[in-house]
């Protein structure tokens, strides 16, 4: 019988802050502590406390892309936890040019570390404590972005961060270096709604939604040829 998230609920807090609004994200599990950081960017310090205050072992920085806003925080988080980097292949050239794209908003951050470890190199599949990571490749708002697949081991992943590829209500833009209108259609349809209407998304700006709400109410896809 596959693990339930009752028997064992996942840890899940969540911190934006100024300029960007980002989310950042902390996710854990409560039985082995074992946890996961997703997307450190300027609310990095906030993401830290919370690991101290839950007395959590983190395992994985991971990342949906590499979007300034998105990786600012990576060189802190790196230096203080010690632990390996993870992001797409594809979108290497947009985090080796984050201090000069934090410039471009007059921004100063610091180089983010050397990735460690890429999706593309066959490590799909992750884990912290008793929940599993698939990772699913999501490009279109940038050519590396991907979808972070997450429950417990055993069973299929009902909570999906999915960086700026889908929004409550919108969609992630796409007249950015490396974004593509289409491809990042072909993402939401392909990828992103084969989840099912109730797998919650959670993503880079605002609030949580799912899937199915999502299907019917975005007025960016209702008119897609998505169904």
């Amino acid at each position: 019988m596959a693990p339930s998230t009752y028997n064992n609920p996942m840890i899940l807090e969540v911190r934006a802050v100024p300029p960007f609004e980002k989310n950042g994200f902390v996710l854990g599990c409560e039985q082995t502590h074992d946890a996961v950081i997703i997307d450190p960017g300027d609310e990095v310090q906030t993401l830290l406390d919370i690991v101290r205050a839950r007395r959590l072992n983190i395992k994985h920085i991971l990342l949906t892309h590499g979007h300034v806003d998105h990786v600012s925080g990576v060189a802190l988080a790196k230096r203080e936890l010690g632990v390996p980097v993870y992001m797409h292949r594809g979108d290497l050239p947009l985090y080796e040019n984050a201090v000069a794209f934090g410039e471009f908003f007059g921004l100063t951050i610091e180089r983010p570390p050397p990735v460690d470890v890429f999706y593309d190199d066959g490590n799909e599949s992750l884990a912290f404590g008793k929940f599993q990571i698939q990772v699913h490749h999501t490009p279109g708002h940038c050519p590396g972005g991907v979808c972070l697949q997450i429950g417990p081991a055993g069973a299929a992943g009902r909570q999906l961060f999915v960086g700026d590829t889908l929004f409550a209500g919108s969609i992630g833009r796409t007249d950015l270096p490396g974004g593509d209108y289409a491809t990042l259609m072909r993402s939401i349809r392909n990828v992103l709604f084969a989840f099912g209407d109730d797998a919650e998304v959670y993503p880079g700006h605002g609030p949580k939604t799912t899937i199915g709400h999502e299907r019917a109410t975005n007025p960016f896809l209702k008119d897609e040829k998505l169904y």
